[in-house]
């Protein structure tokens, strides 16, 4: 069974997998679903019919709207909000009445593939993908897709090197275009070609 703290805000027609734990503060809103062995962090919010696999860890204080879909084996570390409309207004064109909040055709996704991790405060745009595991480091602002393995920094976020499952930077990316073998720390093995990045059996 889930651990669902007392505090926790959960809609109907939410799923919820085995031993996930949803923390105090939590708003997770119709139509969500969330993987087994999961935690959800404290004052995080979790809008309609988000996807969230297994094994992931979701940090305090996060913000993940519709459209947003979470692979297994992620991290989402505290303060990081996801966006779904590149151009937001609050109001229709006449100033009369609020624009509605549910999910429209100017709402736009994003995936996070399975390992990612994403830092903390990091802001991550629309219409777009965060790779197998990629890095996103503390602070950055995500406007376009990051590769597999990537690891981004910056505002915006540009790709500086790889990184390996392991979670260690193990090569920068110095311009070279040529296909080379890379070997990290942990032993795993990588080739980069053009700063596309292949894990080697």
């Amino acid at each position: 069974m889930p651990k669902i703290h007392s505090t926790a805000i959960i809609e109907e027609n939410v799923l919820i997998g085995e031993g996930t734990s949803i923390w105090d503060n939590v708003h997770i809103r119709h139509g969500a679903e969330i993987g087994e062995n999961c935690i959800v962090g404290e004052k995080t919010y979790i809008a309609y019919d988000v996807k969230i696999g297994n094994l992931v860890k979701i940090n305090a204080m996060v913000y993940i709207c519709a459209e947003v879909t979470i692979e297994d084996g992620v991290m989402i570390s505290a303060g990081t909000i996801f966006t779904n409309d590149r151009f937001p207004r609050a109001t229709m064109p006449d100033l009369k009445t609020l624009r509605p909040s549910e999910p429209d055709e100017h709402t736009l996704p994003t995936l996070v593939r399975e390992g990612a991790t994403i830092g903390a405060g990091c802001t991550i745009g629309n219409d777009l993908e965060i790779g197998r595991w990629a890095m996103v480091g503390m602070g950055s602002l995500v406007t376009k897709s990051i590769p597999d393995f990537h690891l981004v920094i910056g505002s915006p976020a540009k790709s500086i090197g790889a990184v390996c499952k392991c979670g260690q930077l193990f090569h920068r990316f110095d311009g070279n275009i040529e296909a080379i073998e890379v070997s990290c720390k942990c032993t795993l093995r990588y080739e980069i070609e053009n700063e596309k990045v292949k894990e080697l059996d």
